[in-house]
Parts: C-alpha cells; structure tokens; sequence
C-alpha cells in the first residue's frame, strides 16, 4: 500500500520526517519497506515551474512542437516536444539543461543536454510524470494546476514522501489512507479528521427509481447504492490525479479516478455501472449460472459457473462480484446517469472465483482479507459527494442499504489480570483507555451473564469488573476478535521496548527424562557422524508409492485422510521405504558420479487390528537408511567399489557400539523388498529390530534406479530401545602391555553363523576383540562344513602375555567351540 505524506495530512497531522514516521509505523507492527522521496533528486534551480505561452509546429517534423515556455524570472525557453496533449496556457514542470531526469531509453538517471533535434536547438524539457520519477505514464506531459506558481522550484510544489507498507493479511484497514492516519494518530497523540460525507440531494428519491434484491446472502452480506444523474464524463482534478499516481493508480476519468481515489481512502472497493444501460433499473445479487458467460472490463469473454457471485440486471451479469464489473454496463463518454455500488462479498468466495477466473484486482484483493460491512454506507456517501462536486452530478435522495448480514457491533472485554498474564506488565485502566480510544476504539456496554450473577451473591462489585473494560471495535477494523487481540494493540502501540525485561518469575522446571527422543537424537547424531545424510519427507503418500514397495496389507489398508490437498497426499504412510528410495532416485539423477547415503527417522502409521471407525492408527518411529553409487570418489589413490550390504552393516555396527547395545546379524529371506541371498536380520536379545540388505532389482526397477546396488536398513527404535539393556557407562583406561595375536581357521556346520562363534570367543575374558575375516567351503573343507577364519586379539592389563598363557587361552576358546557348536579347528 503506497501512502502519499501530502494525502496523509489531510486527515492527521504529520510533523515527523517521513524516514522517522516510517520507523514508528514499521514498529508497531506495519512495517514499511521503502521511503521514495518524490522530487528528492530535482536540481531547485533546474526543475521549476513553467508557463506555456505559445506552441508552434516543428518545421522539419509533423509529430514535434515547438512550445515557449515563461520559466520565471523574465526568462523564457523554446524546445521541441513530442507529447501530444501540450497546450498555449498550461502550467507545466520544465527541466533545464543539465537537470537529473530519468530516462526511458537507458533506464537510469541522466544529466539532460542540450540538443539538435531535426535542425532545432532544444536546450530543456517540458516533462512527464515518468521523466520526473513519478510514474510509468509518458503518452503526455504532466499538467499541473492553475494555481501553481510559475518559476518556482517544482520541488516546493510537488515534493513528497510515499510510504510504501507492506500490509499483513489480518489487517485489510491499513489497505485505506485513513487507516493508516488512524495508526499514525495512535503513534503520535494526533486526532484523525475524517472527511465530510454531506451532499445536495435533488429530485426523486432512489427508492423510486431503482431496486436491490440479494439472493444468497451468504456470499453478500451487504449491498448499498446511490444513484448520480446529469454526470459530465472529463478529467478529474489535478490534484487527484497526482494523489493516485503517487499511489501507484493510473488516473483514467472523473468517474473511475472518484472509485479508486475513495477506495485508496477508505479501503472500501466500489464500482459503477452506467445506469441507462442496467436494464429493468434493478440490480440482483446471484450465483452464477452453470455455463453462463460473461465480458469483463478488461475484454475477456468468460465462462462462470456456481458459486461465482455475480451483479446482475433482470436478465444478465453486469459485473463479477468483488472481482471487476462488466464492460456491457462501463462507463463511457455517453453516460449521464451513474448507479454507484458499494457492497460487502464473502472472502472465501471472492477468492476461488478469482482464482478460477485467473485475475486479481484491487477490489478483490481487499475483499479477500476480510473487510467490515459497516464501511460500505461511508465510502458510499463519499464517493456520491465527490461526483456531485467534480462531475455535475445530482444526486436522488436517500441510498439504497440492504444489510441482510446485520451484526452489532463487536464489544471486547480487556483484563488487567490478563495483560499481565500476556505481557508481564501491568497498566492502568486509564492508559488501557486512553490507548484504545486513539486506535478508535469506544466504551461498550458490559453483557449481562455471570459476574452479575456473582455480584448479586457477594452484595457489590467483584475484582473481575473493577480490573476490566468492555471496549467497541472500530468500524473499520475487522481483526479485533478475543481479548488477546486487544493486548497485542497495547503492546504495540504503547512499544514493545518499552516492555521490560525480566527474569522468570518461577523456578527452572527439572529435567524430566525422555528416553524416546534421547534415543531417536543419539541415532541421528551417529549417523550423521558416520557420513550419511538426514532426509524428511512428508508423512502422507499415494497408494502408488506404498504398493511399489510392497507395503499393502488387505486386511489393515492404510488410512485415508478425508480432506486430502492432492492426491498425492492421500494416505498416511504404512511404510517409510517408498519414501527414501523417491529420495534416492531423485539425487541419483543430478549425481551419478558420488556415493549417496541418506537415512530418515520418521514415523509410519498402522491400522490397529479390528479398528473402530475413526479411531487413530499406531505410530511408530521408524529408522531407514539407503546407501548407493561409488564407495569412493573417482581417484587414482582410492580403490573403486559400490557400496553394499557390508558398507550399511559398518555403519550399524558403529551405531551400536555407540549406543552400547549387542544386536546380531541373521540371515533372513522373508522380506519381499531385499534380495533374499544379502538379507540380514537385527536382533537383540532375541527380539527382532530391525533388517539390513540389499534391495532386489524389480524393485529398483519401479523407482528409476535400474543397473545401481542399493543397501537398506530399517529399524523400529521403539523395538530397539525396549529390547536394549540399560547400558551403565564406566571408565576403563588403556593397558601399556602389547596386543597379541592369533589367525584360527575353524570347520563349522554350513548353518553356524559367525555371530555365533565370535559371541563365544569374545567370552574369553582375556579376547579383546574378534573379527571373521575369510569364509570358505569347497575343495579340502568336508561337505555341509565352512571354513571360517577369525582373528583373535588378547591383551592384559597386568603384565605382558607370554605364548604360552596366549595358547592356553586359545586352547580354552576351542574346548568351548568344540562342546557348544561342534567347531573344530582346521587341520
């Protein structure tokens, strides 16, 4: 919203400098974005107010005159001008040689020379609003008004400060000149002048003359109407004019400059329509019909359909309701008679028939953010008195109001107790007052109900009335609602820094243990150490998504959400798989040449066995990670390989011994997903946790990732936690007695696992360590038996191992092989 400083004044006193005015805007919560000081660049001595005594036609040229221009001071200047509408009697702004204008051919500010143009010597400009930096229009030069003193510097004249304020949604009034002058008045201790809505009324009243009727209600709460007779269509006044090109308005005619002028200053968006062509002189207010067609002002033959709003007459659309009137009611040179509509449209409404028709205006986009009703019959009478005063007008007697949607006015109750309980503060009910009553608010009456009911039992007032005032929003605000809404206006309008700062009042609540999210924060904090990537994605996925991963379950199907925002976001997750491997083939393709890691903690939802209707699904927190592509960057002293199962087993083994638990690996081929030769299960303390494989190639298939080795690991923290030890941590300090070393190949039944056999030799309270480093069956090793290679590491934190202790200690790992597995050692 652009705000002139000069149209500002006419309302509010403004002694501030504008860069100061806007700080304290921007502070109590408008904030501006750009102060553009108008006239700020014009040279006082080369910018001046000019005189046109005479205009001569070029001799070389038929589009170009040659007008002298009286610059003050006796002096005078001739230069060739191109702009169409200059004329013998005009005060215009001239610009002498070596003035600062901005250009339209580069684009920039630049210092204007003298200059021969088709042999004429031309040392000046008689200028347009965009050569001065006023606006985009430069089909003509800028005529100023007949009071304007000729050689004074322009800047005097028509300098000017325009805030520009970047309005929130909730507050549709600071769309309105007024109602920033209301804000001002609040900041500053100034009191708003409103403007005089009185007119002369003749003739026959509107009631005889025209008629309303609104047929939904719902989408139209109020309509109201006056009806200007004996209109003269022309240019409305200059000083209009400059007020809404400095808001960003192009001026077009008396009629619509008098609309947007009164919409820019009272936020209230009007129209009118061209009464002679409203056929049966009544209005009606409708939905649209299925397939009905309609030309807009802007030329567009358009297509509307239910429950688009429209202005009708007996028997066509004349205008799209809040969105733009009709061309077939436009106000053109023949009109005499103008009805002039101001009316209230349902936000929602306003908005999808925008949307559906695919432009925005001005109107709706103050109609979408909400504003009061009670504006209408204002900006009604406003806009009547201004086409009575600069059109001619004669307005009938009387306006049509039909307010279906009639509210009392909003009253609010305002506590000390709740202030304090908001804000930390305490004010007076003086100050409460005096603050709300400059933002415009007024003493409302307090409702009869239950402190009543409470003063009758205790025989004279309560605390709760004493510390509290009923306060009347005003009429153009429409966000005042609660109690809350009524503190946030205390706080900034009074200062948020003028709050003070103080410790907490009550004692820092203890530390109450969270064993989820300290495990669920410890697992992200390892992985992320170990390399890999945390992704998140949405919680709610297609049925596609989930079937590709095989995550469908007839009797329990996932859970459909009843308002979903697309169908892409249908259903709540029953699995996070699809999810993670969407991710995975999405950066697959922009990297092909790095290894990918990615994991997510997120949860899935499962239909409870025999669920009511409507009742919630388990939650479950869920760990996933995939790992993919090149283990190394491409480097000549790096080794090449895909990263795998063995890879993803490496960072849960890591992961484990950081969070102290012992979890297994199994072999497993139930899961449909992984490849049944490269699976593993994750136990811990006979529970199942989780799984770790590769994924098998149909699957990779259906996510784009044909011809890549993707290793997954899933994991239920839940599971995970419950199925842990409760791990007690101790210090242990390093030994400075060596390592020593054995290599025991071992023969074991085909179905011995190596986690089997390494939980038996780290027993051994001198093993410090064990690793599987060969597996082999084949030639030399017995059928249904496998070679199994394990490195044994002893240490003593007493004294230095001989090879004899280091043989006994291998000689009581066999004994306990042979007698719990049938192990034997190779031969």
């Amino acid at each position: 919203m652009k705000v002139p400083i000069s149209w500002l004044k006419k309302y509010v006193p403004v002694d501030l400098p504008p860069r100061e005015l806007a700080h304290r805007l921007t502070m109590s919560g408008n904030e501006v974005g750009e102060v553009d000081e108008i006239g700020q660049s014009w040279d006082r001595d080369k910018v001046v107010i000019g005189y046109v005594l005479k205009v001569e036609p070029h001799p070389n040229a038929d589009r170009l005159q040659l007008p002298t221009v009286d610059i003050g001071n006796g002096e005078t200047a001739t230069v060739v001008c191109g702009a169409p509408n200059v004329a013998e009697g005009q005060k215009i702004a001239f610009a002498k040689e070596g003035a600062r204008l901005f250009s339209p051919r580069s684009g920039t500010v630049e210092e204007l020379k003298a200059a021969k143009i088709r042999g004429v010597e031309s040392a000046g400009m008689v200028c347009s609003v965009l050569e001065l930096g006023m606006g985009e229009d430069h089909t003509g030069i800028l005529v100023l008004a007949d009071d304007a003193p000729v050689g004074t510097p322009l800047v005097d004249y028509m300098g000017d400060a325009v805030l520009d304020v970047e309005v929130t949604p909730n507050r549709p009034d600071c769309l309105s000149i007024l109602g920033i002058a209301h804000e001002v008045a609040a900041l500053t201790g100034a009191t708003v002048t409103e403007p005089d809505l009185s007119y002369e009324v003749v003739g026959e009243s509107i009631d005889a003359q025209a008629s309303v009727e609104i047929e939904d209600p719902e989408l139209c709460s109020r309509y109201t109407a006056t009806l200007i007779k004996d209109i003269k269509i022309g240019d409305s006044p200059r000083w209009m004019q400059d007020a809404l090109v400095k808001s960003g308005q192009r001026p077009i005619n008396n009629i619509v400059d008098i609309t947007n002028y009164v919409m820019l200053e009272y936020g209230q968006p009007l129209h009118a329509f061209d009464f002679g062509k409203v056929k049966g002189n009544k209005i009606i207010i409708r939905t649209a019909r299925p397939g009905e067609r309609h030309v807009t002002l802007d030329g567009v033959n358009r297509k509307l359909e239910p429950p688009m709003l429209v202005i009708a007459d007996v028997s066509d659309p004349v205008g799209m309701a809040g969105v733009m009137g009709g061309s077939n009611t436009e106000i053109d040179e023949t009109t005499n008679a103008v009805l002039l509509e101001s009316a209230n449209f349902s936000p929602t409404n306003t908005r999808r028939t925008r949307n559906a028709l695919g432009v925005s205006t001005e109107a709706s986009y103050r109609f979408e953010r909400g504003i009061r009703a009670e504006l209408a019959p204002l900006a009604l009478r406003r806009a009547t008195q201004l086409m009575v005063e600069l059109a001619g007008g004669k307005a009938a007697p009387g306006i049509i109001d039909v307010y279906p949607g009639e509210k009392p006015a909003p009253v609010v109750k305002i506590s000390r107790r709740r202030i304090r309980q908001v804000l930390g503060v305490d004010y007076s009910l003086a100050k409460i007052e005096e603050v709300l009553i400059s933002l415009g608010f007024v003493p409302g009456k307090q409702p009869e109900g239950l402190i009543d009911m409470m003063e009758s039992f205790e025989g004279g007032a309560i605390p709760e009335r004493e510390e509290s005032l009923w306060m009347e929003t005003p009429y153009w605000r429409s966000d005042i609602n609660l109690e809350e809404d009524i503190i946030e206006e205390l706080a900034r309008i009074i200062g948020y820094d003028s709050i003070p700062t103080s410790m907490l009042a009550a004692p820092i609540p203890h530390n109450t243990p969270d064993p989820k999210r300290e495990m669920r924060e410890r697992v992200k904090d390892q992985l992320a150490a170990s390399g890999m990537y945390e992704a998140t994605s949405y919680s709610l996925v297609n049925i596609d998504m989930l079937s590709r991963v095989d995550a469908l379950d007839e009797d329990k199907p996932p859970v459909r959400i009843s308002n979903p925002m697309s169908a892409d976001f249908e259903y709540l997750r029953t699995s996070l798989r699809g999810s993670v491997l969407t991710t995975l083939a999405y950066n697959r393709r922009s990297s092909q040449g790095e290894g990918i890691r990615i994991f997510e903690v997120g949860k899935v939802f499962l239909a409870k066995d025999e669920a009511k209707e409507r009742e919630l699904p388990d939650e479950r927190e869920i760990l996933i990670g995939v790992l993919s592509g090149p283990r190394f960057p491409t480097s000549w002293t790096a080794p090449q390989g895909e990263l795998g199962l063995f890879d993803a087993k490496g960072v849960l083994e890591g992961l484990f011994r950081s969070l102290g638990v012992q979890v297994d690996f199994e072999r497993f081929t139930e899961d449909a997903v992984l490849e049944s030769s490269r699976t593993a299960r994750l136990v811990c303390n006979g529970s199942l946790v989780g799984v770790v494989g590769e994924v098998n190639l149909d699957v990779l298939g259906r996510f784009g990732l044909d011809g890549s080795v993707v290793a997954m690991f899933e994991m239920d923290l839940e599971s995970l936690r419950q199925a842990s030890p409760a791990v007690q941590r101790k210090y242990q300090g390093t030994t400075r007695f060596p390592e020593s070393y054995r290599d025991l190949a071992l023969i074991a039944a085909a179905d011995t696992t190596s986690a089997q056999i390494e939980t038996i030799i780290n027993r051994h309270n001198m093993v410090v360590r064990s690793v599987p480093f060969d597996v082999y069956s084949g030639k030399g090793v017995p059928e249904g038996k496998k070679s199994i290679a394990f490195r044994l590491v002893f240490q003593s934190d007493r004294d230095t191992l001989t090879s004899e202790q280091v043989d006994k200690f291998q000689g009581d790992i066999l004994r306990q092989l042979e007698r719990e597995l049938g192990v034997e050692l190779r031969g």
